[in-house]
C-alpha cells in the first residue's frame, strides 16, 4: 500500500513540475544589480504606460507615445518617429506613428530587432499586458544591457509600432516603408493574449526552423516555452501578430514571445496594472536578457535553413531538439520494438492475446466517452450558463475549474472502465494496446503534423516499462512510475493549453489527452487492485469541481459581465436606435433597450469589422439627439472615356474616432486614393473587389484628420456609398447622460462598443 501511496505522489509531483518549471516563481528586485533585468523596474514604466486607455486617436495615445520617447532618449539613445498613411489587408487604414532607435554595432551586418506595440485595444483596454508588457520588457532590457558599456557586433533597432490592434499598420508602415526593414536579419516581438501565465515562444520564418532553434538554443533561456507542435499549427493557421509582417513582406524571421493565461481579460479593462502577473513579465524579462546578448553578436546574415527540427521544452533538460529526418527512423525503430517485445512477451507467455485484446475495449471506450464529453462539453455548459456567451473569446473567469473538473472526469472514467478488465496477471498485456494506439498516431502525426512528432519519446520509456512487465511479473512499483515522467512532464501542459488559448470550445482537446496520458499510467494503474474505489474518488473531486464552477458562473465586482450599448443614428430615414451586442439584457442595458427590445431593426443587418464578425442582436427605437451631421463636398464628378473620376470630401462635424465606408458587393472600383495613398489594384485592375461585409475600409482618425476620396468607377454604373461615422465618447457626452457601469459590468471588447453611430448614405449617379 505504502508503494501505491508513493507512486501516486510521485505522479501528482511530476504534473506539477511540468507546470511550475515552465516560469520563474519570484520576481527580480527594484534594487538588483544594474546589469541584470528587474521586474520591479519594469513596472515603473508600466505603471505610467497603462494608467488609461491609449487607443489610437486617443489623447492617452500621445500621451504614451511621448513617454516612452523619453525613456528611451533617457538611455541615452536617438529616436526618430515614422508616420505615414498605410491600409492593411485586415481593411483599415490610419496613420500610424511608430517609435523608432537603433543603437551602432561594430560590424557591417545584419541588424537585430527589438520589436512591441504600444497602442491599447479600443476602447476600454489599459493595455498592461497587451503590450505595455512588451514594451517595458525592451525598455528594461535595454537599461540593463547598456549598462555594460559593451559595443555589440550588430546594429540593434528598437521599433516600439503603432495601430498594431488595428490591423498590424505599423509593423506594415516599416517594412513597406522604412529604409531601415532591409537591415534586418532577426526580430525579437513580445506580444500577450492575457494577463498572466508563462510565456510561449513561437517562430515566424518562411523556410525551416532549423538555425532558429539551434539559435533559441545557444541563449540558453532558463526557462524555454516552446514546441514544434505549437509551431506547426502556427504555420497552418492565419497569423495575427507584427512579426507577420516581417515574414510575409520582407521576408525576415524572427521570434514570438506572447503569454495566454488569463484569456478573460484579453482586450478587456480588466488588462491593467494590477492584475498583470508579475512573474509573467519576469519571464519575458528572462527571454530578452538571453537572446539580446546571444543575438547581439550572433552571425544574422545567414539564419534561412531549407530543414526543420522537432523540438520541446522539459524540465532539467529545458529544450530539446532533433531534426525532421529522424521522425520516420524513430518511428520505424519503435514499431519494430514494439513488434519484437509483443511477440517476446507471448512467447515469455507474460503477455496474453486474448487479454491484449480485451484490453483495447476500455481505451477506445474511454477515447469515445471522454471525446464525446469534450465535445459536447462547452455546448452544455452555455446551454445551462447562458451568460457565458456573453464572453466572445470563450474563456470564463471560471475556465481554469473547468479545465480541473473534466480531466479528473475523464480521468475517473478510465479508471473506472480500465478496472472492468483488471486481472492480477493481466497488467503487462493491458499495456500493449495504449502503445499500439499511440504508436498509430505517432504514425499519423509523422506524415500530417510532423511538429507533434515528440511524442515518439514517451512511447520510448513506455516500451522499456513494457520490456520490464514482460520480464517481471512484480517489478518495481517506483521504478514504473519514474518511467511515466518523460509523459507527464511533456504531455500534461497540453492539457491546459489548448482550452486556455483557444477558449473551453476546445476541452474536447483536454478530455482526450487526459485519456491518452491515462493510457500511458496502466503499468501503473494495472496494479491497483481497487481501481473502482479510485475511480469514485476522482469522481467526487470532479464534482466538486463542477460544483465549485457553478458557484462561481455569476458576475461580480471580481469577474465583472461584459455587455455593450451603442446609440445609433441614421441620417437617411431620420430614426435613431439603442443597439447591443449581447444576449441577455442586464439593468445597465435594460434602461435604453427595456424588456422587449427590437431583434428585426435594419442594423442588424451590417456587421461592422470584429474578431469574431460579432453582429447585433438587439435594437430599440431612440429619441433623435441634435448630432451633427458629416459634411459631404463631392468636388469633383467628370467623365473621361469609360471611367468616371469622383473626388469627394467628408469632414465629421464632431470628434470622432472611426470612419467606415461601405458599397454593395456589384459596384466596381477601379482606382481608390485614401488621403494621399493609392491602392493597389488587384490582379483584375481593380480594387476593393474581395471585401468583406461590403466593407471598403476602416479608417481611424489621427489628429482630428477628415476624409478626402478620389476613385473611379464605369461611367454608366449608379454607385451608393454607405458612410458611417463613430464616437467611443457614449458615457461622456452630455447628450446621453449614461451613467457609468456598475463594478460588476465592463464593456465588452471585439466589438464596436459605448459609440455614438451617424450613417449617411451618397448615392452617385
Amino acid at each position: 500500500m505504502l508503494k501505491k501511496v508513493i507512486s501516486i505522489v510521485l505522479i501528482v509531483i511530476a504534473i506539477y513540475w511540468s507546470f511550475s518549471a515552465l516560469m520563474p516563481t519570484n520576481i527580480s528586485s527594484i534594487d538588483a544589480p544594474d546589469n541584470t533585468f528587474s521586474t520591479q523596474r519594469a513596472l515603473v514604466h508600466l505603471k505610467e504606460i497603462s494608467k488609461n486607455p491609449h487607443y489610437v486617436g486617443s489623447l492617452e495615445h500621445e500621451t504614451v507615445k511621448n513617454y516612452i520617447i523619453k525613456a528611451l532618449e533617457n538611455l541615452g539613445l536617438k529616436t526618430e518617429v515614422q508616420e505615414d498613411y498605410i491600409l492593411t489587408d485586415w481593411g483599415t487604414i490610419t496613420k500610424p506613428k511608430n517609435i523608432l532607435a537603433r543603437i551602432k554595432g561594430s560590424d557591417n551586418t545584419k541588424a537585430l530587432m527589438l520589436l512591441s506595440h504600444y497602442d491599447s485595444k479600443s476602447h476600454a483596454s489599459f493595455g498592461a499586458s497587451d503590450a505595455g508588457s512588451g514594451v517595458v520588457t525592451i525598455l528594461e532590457g535595454l537599461r540593463a544591457y547598456l549598462h555594460e558599456n559593451k559595443v555589440p557586433k550588430n546594429d540593434i533597432i528598437v521599433l516600439i509600432s503603432d495601430a498594431e490592434e488595428l490591423g498590424l499598420n505599423g509593423a506594415s508602415l516599416f517594412v513597406n516603408k522604412h529604409p531601415w526593414a532591409k537591415d534586418v536579419g532577426l526580430v525579437l516581438n513580445f506580444e500577450a493574449r492575457g494577463s498572466g501565465g508563462p510565456s510561449y515562444m513561437l517562430m515566424e520564418t518562411n523556410g525551416g526552423n532549423h538555425k532558429l532553434i539551434s539559435g533559441f538554443m545557444e541563449a540558453n533561456p532558463e526557462y524555454p516555452v516552446a514546441n514544434s507542435l505549437a509551431y506547426s499549427v502556427y504555420k497552418k493557421l492565419p497569423n495575427d501578430t507584427d512579426l507577420t509582417r516581417f515574414r510575409e513582406v520582407g521576408n525576415i524571421d524572427g521570434f514570438n514571445f506572447a503569454f495566454i493565461d488569463d484569456h478573460f481579460d484579453y482586450h478587456t479593462s480588466l488588462d491593467n496594472y494590477e492584475r498583470l502577473d508579475r512573474n509573467t513579465l519576469e519571464h519575458q524579462g528572462s527571454y530578452l536578457m538571453s537572446l539580446l546578448n546571444y543575438f547581439a553578436d550572433a552571425n544574422l546574415n545567414n539564419l534561412k535553413s531549407d530543414t526543420d527540427d522537432i523540438y520541446f521544452n522539459v524540465p532539467l533538460f529545458k529544450t530539446v531538439s532533433y531534426p525532421f529526418s529522424w521522425v520516420l527512423p524513430m518511428l520505424i525503430l519503435a514499431i519494430l520494438l514494439f513488434i519484437a517485445l509483443v511477440f517476446y512477451g507471448i512467447n515469455k507467455r507474460t503477455l496474453n492475446s486474448k487479454h491484449i485484446a480485451i484490453g483495447f475495449l476500455p481505451g477506445i471506450a474511454a477515447l469515445l466517452i471522454n471525446g464525446a464529453i469534450g465535445y459536447f462539453g462547452w455546448q452544455v455548459l452555455t446551454a445551462i450558463y447562458p451568460q457565458y456567451k456573453e464572453m466572445l473569446h470563450g474563456f470564463t473567469y471560471n475556465g481554469y475549474t473547468y479545465i480541473l473538473a473534466f480531466s479528473l472526469l475523464s480521468a475517473a472514467i478510465c479508471m473506472w472502465l480500465y478496472n472492468k478488465v483488471y486481472k492480477p496477471e493481466n497488467t503487462a498485456s493491458l499495456v500493449v494496446p495504449p502503445l499500439f494506439l499511440w504508436i498509430v498516431i505517432c504514425g499519423v502525426v509523422a506524415f500530417q503534423l510532423k511538429g507533434a512528432s515528440f511524442f515518439i519519446i514517451p512511447i520510448y520509456f513506455g516500451l522499456i516499462s513494457l520490456f520490464v512487465l514482460v520480464r517481471q511479473k512484480h517489478p518495481s512499483l517506483i521504478l514504473m512510475t519514474i518511467l511515466l515522467f518523460p509523459a507527464l512532464l511533456i504531455l500534461s501542459p497540453f492539457v491546459k493549453m489548448f482550452p486556455v488559448g483557444l477558449g473551453l470550445k476546445t476541452i474536447l482537446a483536454t478530455t482526450l489527452l487526459v485519456s491518452l496520458i491515462f493510457s500511458f499510467c496502466i503499468g501503473v494503474f494495472g496494479f491497483f487492485r481497487h481501481k473502482n474505489r479510485w475511480s469514485y474518488v476522482l469522481f467526487i473531486i470532479a464534482i466538486c469541481c463542477f460544483v465549485s464552477a457553478h458557484l462561481n458562473s455569476g458576475f461580480n465586482d471580481e469577474n465583472p459581465k461584459p455587455n455593450s450599448l451603442v446609440y445609433y443614428l441614421d441620417t437617411d430615414k431620420n430614426e435613431a436606435v439603442w443597439a447591443t451586442y449581447d444576449n441577455i439584457l442586464d439593468p445597465w442595458t435594460e434602461a435604453y433597450l427595456s424588456n422587449e427590445p427590437d431583434s428585426s431593426h435594419d442594423i442588424k443587418k451590417t456587421t461592422f469589422g470584429s474578431k469574431y464578425n460579432t453582429g447585433f442582436t438587439y435594437s430599440k427605437k431612440a429619441n433623435i439627439k441634435p448630432i451633427k451631421h458629416p459634411y459631404i463636398d463631392i468636388q469633383k464628378d467628370t467623365i473621361i472615356g469609360e471611367n468616371r473620376f469622383f473626388k469627394i470630401f467628408i469632414s465629421p462635424q464632431r470628434q470622432v474616432n472611426r470612419m467606415d465606408l461601405y458599397a454593395d458587393s456589384t459596384s466596381v472600383f477601379n482606382a481608390f486614393n485614401i488621403n494621399g495613398l493609392e491602392i493597389a489594384k488587384d490582379q483584375n485592375g481593380q480594387v476593393f473587389s474581395e471585401r468583406v461585409f461590403n466593407r471598403l475600409f476602416e479608417y481611424y482618425v489621427v489628429d482630428d484628420e477628415f476624409l478626402e476620396l478620389e476613385f473611379s468607377v464605369p461611367k454608366n454604373q449608379k454607385t451608393t456609398l454607405q458612410f458611417y461615422d463613430m464616437s467611443f465618447n457614449l458615457l461622456d457626452n452630455s447628450l446621453f447622460r449614461v451613467p457609468e457601469r456598475p463594478k460588476n459590468m465592463i464593456p465588452k471588447p471585439f466589438v464596436i462598443n459605448d459609440a455614438v453611430m451617424v450613417k449617411k448614405t451618397i448615392v452617385l449617379e
